[in-house]
């Protein structure tokens, strides 16, 4: 699969897995809303039915203890009519005007309906065996109630009666189903959001895998390239020696020497490619010990001063740390090694190097400051990637392999450091070391 067919692979396997979890959340979101509203507006007209029972509950047995007293000179008509009275006088204390009342009896024949459902009171039902528990009723074709059946009273011979409550739910009913579909469209819409943040989520993620496949693909290349120049050398001179089996060692010199250089060259790329993986996979051990740093930098610059004036450049040190820091004294070491020769391969005959030491901001800070041929800005982005050479400074011909800055960097991030590099004014370029105290 080529690159990008497996980057566009990455991306869409990003996007449906972001796609799905947002759709998941949003619709379980969604319908706990629902639900919740659903439950709480049943919930509200459940309990007026059930305060509503308890009124005519507690009011009847009001009426009809005062009825048993009063009744020889109070009232003398039939059973049924006193039942009558007695919910009539019930109807006048219901305090909610939206409950609906019928009474029952034993049978199951309808003695009396209060309230606005007489017109359709032939489509109510009465089911005895469904006492106290609130249920749904639907009269005609767009009427909905909820309702409760309960036992209110007793007449002389022993004779159970029955009340049913009835509670217009139409507008609770419509609530809901206005929730539902604001619900519906709202994940609708969430999901139509979900799907384009999906999108640039799983561009925003593929972006780093993508930079990660083209600086492999990147190194591979280069890291060929680098093996492969001396070992073309290498072969080179060896089938030249081969054609002369009988030359001696001294007239073969030349072609030994070149041979051995570019060896040299070779190990040391696999030593620093070696050195790069390790601190890729976490493996890059340190041996940390207190260091006096100023005196520590001093005994390594002084030897590549000499050697500096010898191309005419000059390096001068100025250490005020004046304390202990606690760092791995070879890897420090490499990383100054590496520093000041960029420094003295990328200056020019008259230029000069300058190394500091200091503290500032509770960390202790190494400089390389030189006044060579300085970086472009592009460079100053890339300058620790592997293998990269500025266009304008780091080239082949320096006989440099482009991993010096990038094992610095690896040093410097081990000890939980930063380094960065950046112009030197008027002209040049520093690199910055920033180290922990501790």
């Amino acid at each position: 699969m080529s690159e990008e067919k497996e980057l566009k692979s990455n991306l869409l396997k990003h996007m449906k897995y972001n796609i799905f979890a947002f759709a998941l959340i949003l619709t379980i979101f969604a319908l706990f809303m629902f639900f919740v509203m659903k439950t709480v507006t049943y919930v509200r007209a459940d309990n007026e039915l059930i305060n509503a029972k308890n009124e005519i509950i507690e009011l009847n047995n009001v009426i009809h203890n005062r009825n048993n007293v009063l009744l020889p000179n109070w009232f003398a008509g039939s059973a049924k009519d006193r039942i009558k009275t007695n919910f009539l006088d019930l109807s006048k204390y219901i305090s909610n005007p939206r409950i609906n009342m019928i009474v029952w009896d034993e049978n199951g024949n309808l003695i009396m309906g209060l309230g606005n459902v007489n017109d359709y009171i032939k489509e109510i039902s009465f089911d005895k065996d469904n006492i106290n528990k609130i249920f749904d009723v639907k009269i005609g074709n767009n009427y909905n109630y909820r309702a409760i059946n309960f036992i209110i009273d007793y007449d002389k011979n022993g004779e159970v009666e029955y009340c049913q409550l009835l509670l217009n739910i139409d507008t609770e009913r419509f609530l809901v189903a206005i929730c539902l579909q604001i619900v519906v469209v709202a994940t609708v819409i969430c999901i139509i959001c979900s799907i384009m943040i999906s999108y640039f989520l799983s561009k925003s993620t593929i972006k780093p895998i993508a930079e990660n496949m083209r600086k492999h693909t990147e190194f591979v290349q280069n890291a060929s390239h680098e093996l492969r120049t001396p070992l073309t050398i290498i072969q080179a001179k060896q089938e030249l020696l081969l054609d002369e089996p009988d030359a001696k060692i001294i007239d073969k010199i030349e072609d030994i020497s070149i041979t051995l250089e570019e060896t040299k060259r070779l190990t040391k790329i696999t030593k620093d490619l070696l050195l790069l993986t390790r601190a890729d996979n976490k493996n890059m051990t340190l041996q940390k010990e207190d260091t006096e740093l100023d005196e520590f930098v001093s005994n390594i610059i002084k030897n590549y001063i000499e050697l500096a004036e010898i191309e005419g450049k000059k390096i001068n040190i100025d250490t005020s740390f004046g304390k202990e820091i606690k760092i791995d004294r070879t890897k420090i070491h490499e990383l100054l090694v590496i520093l000041i020769d960029n420094a003295i391969k990328y200056t020019e005959e008259g230029d000069s190097i300058e190394v500091l030491t200091y503290s500032k901001d509770n960390k202790c800070i190494i400089e390389v400051k030189d006044t060579g041929i300085g970086v472009s800005e592009e460079g100053l982005k890339r300058i620790f990637e592997r293998f990269y050479r500025d266009d304008k400074a780091r080239n082949r011909e320096t006989g440099g392999t482009g991993l010096g800055l990038s094992i610095a960097s690896t040093i410097v991030k081990s000890h939980g450091g930063t380094i960065k590099a950046s112009h030197n004014e008027p002209k040049g370029t520093v690199f910055t070391v920033r180290l922990p105290l501790k």
